[in-house]
């Protein structure tokens, strides 16, 4: 093994469907572009435009910050940009199933136009102007359908915007459409009775992690040059991970979190999902900033994660290097994060195997989790108990059960564990360690009942 986590590594644990081999070259293709430089980026458009087909993957694979780039430069238009996005939509979205609502063509070219109309007067709207963006499907859209992935709003249309979407179309974006999510996104696998399952583009038997599924699927595959997305126990990590994507689990109140009704609770955030460690902080600068609707809002600019890290002096930073977290591990996954320690040591970094004391972290959270679904469809549950998937059934269920002291007792572990991972991290500038414990696993299968001979109590 090499001393980087290439996408070959990521791709070794097979690519057998038929379909997934007719799909490999648009997704690779996403590798050769972000290698050229921008002045070959460009050229590389030029010269094919006579070939639709290669026009539209070297648009659609450019990084959202060239693409934004070149629209501001006036060098790329947003209606080719929007017209290269649908037809990849419609050459791949058929065999993976990530955009489950798609905006009408002439309304997003219309938009397009506008935006285009925008540009040459001078008047950009923000950083993401005219790029096309994927909305995780929990996310209200105003005039979009927002289903949940649940029979019980699988026509709903919304008559506003979250403030995911406010800030996206605020700083120039265009809603392309809505990605898929697990049944209410619970569970780690893309699945719903609305839509079915999204499938993994570099092996159509695998699942695509979850639950923002969809979007990191669509990034993967040419589809949207962003995709936003939301994480309580993974959600803006697994899948992406599975995608060989990048995501970030945004601090709370980061990118602050209303309409939801537990304005307090820190589990649940927002944040982006890009190709790129670049793209996903280029996104993260639009998303980010103070709301007075939450009362968690951080008062600072989104802007600050527009600056580059490229110049940064690593030498003496001190990185923790994970051992196992007393967790089971798939060999291929544990191997290839330990195979960078030379990377970071590369980098002039001091690297030591370390890692916090993180007992009592799963019973807090399985607590806080049962807490929140149970505030969430308590009441749901009551009138329409047949139609909630038995996860949602089994933790309202879970939540009921919970008592006053019992919480008073689990916060109080959080908060020790808190301190713990602060006295940790004030010795380490960086933490790494994997974000799956397996690799991805059998589309028709939920969740992983077993890693390495280690049986799961629940997904």
């Amino acid at each position: 093994m090499t001393d980087r986590i290439t996408r070959r590594d990521v791709l070794k644990f097979g690519t057998t469907a038929a379909a997934s081999v007719a799909l490999r070259p648009l997704i690779e293709r996403s590798m050769e572009t972000r290698a050229m430089e921008p002045d070959h980026q460009l050229a590389s458009i030029t010269e094919n435009m006579d070939t639709p087909a290669a026009s539209d993957s070297d648009i659609c694979f450019l990084s959202a910050r060239r693409m934004a780039d070149l629209i501001r430069q006036k060098r790329l238009s947003a209606r080719e940009v929007m017209r290269a996005h649908l037809r990849q939509i419609d050459r791949v979205n058929s065999k993976v199933n990530a955009i489950v609502t798609l905006v009408p063509a002439d309304q997003l070219m219309a938009q397009a136009l506008a935006a285009d109309e925008s540009t040459l007067r001078g008047n950009l709207k923000g950083p993401l102007h005219g790029l096309p963006v994927g909305v995780k499907d929990l996310h209200p859209t105003r005039g979009i359908r927002t289903t949940f992935g649940s029979p019980l709003h699988k026509n709903d249309i919304p008559n506003f915007d979250c403030l995911v979407v406010e800030r996206e179309k605020n700083a120039g974006a265009i809603v392309i459409g809505k990605t898929n999510v697990p049944e209410w996104g619970l569970g780690s696998q893309t699945f719903n009775p609305v839509f079915g399952p999204t499938l993994n583009p570099y092996d159509l038997t695998k699942t695509c992690g979850g639950s923002t599924g969809g979007g990191s699927v669509a990034l993967a595959c040419g589809m949207v040059p962003l995709a936003d997305g939301s994480d309580m126990g993974g959600s803006l990590r697994n899948p992406p991970n599975f995608c060989n994507v990048v995501g970030l689990r945004t601090s709370p109140g980061r990118v602050p979190n209303p309409p939801s009704t537990l304005g307090w609770f820190t589990l649940g955030v927002a944040g982006p999902v890009a190709r790129s460690v670049t793209d996903c902080a280029f996104f993260l600068s639009a998303l980010a900033g103070f709301d007075r609707r939450s009362p968690i809002s951080i008062d600072q600019s989104g802007s600050q994660f527009s600056h580059s890290l490229a110049g940064r002096n690593f030498k003496g930073v001190r990185v923790a290097m994970f051992r196992d977290m007393d967790l089971p591990w798939e060999p291929e996954v544990k191997n290839a994060v330990q195979a960078q320690h030379k990377v970071f040591q590369s980098l002039g970094c001091i690297v030591e195997e370390a890692e916090p004391d993180l007992s009592d972290a799963n019973e807090c959270f399985v607590a806080w989790r049962h807490w929140s679904i149970e505030a969430s469809f308590g009441d749901i549950l009551e009138a329409n108990s047949s139609k909630l998937n038995e996860y949602v059934r089994w933790h309202v269920e879970e939540g009921r059960k919970l008592t006053g002291p019992y919480l008073s007792r689990v916060e109080s572990k959080r908060t020790a564990l808190y301190q713990r991972m602060r006295e940790f991290m004030e010795k380490y500038e960086f933490f790494i360690l994997p974000v799956n414990q397996v690799l991805p696993f059998d589309v028709k299968t939920h969740y992983p009942v077993e890693i390495a001979g280690v049986k799961m109590e629940n997904y």
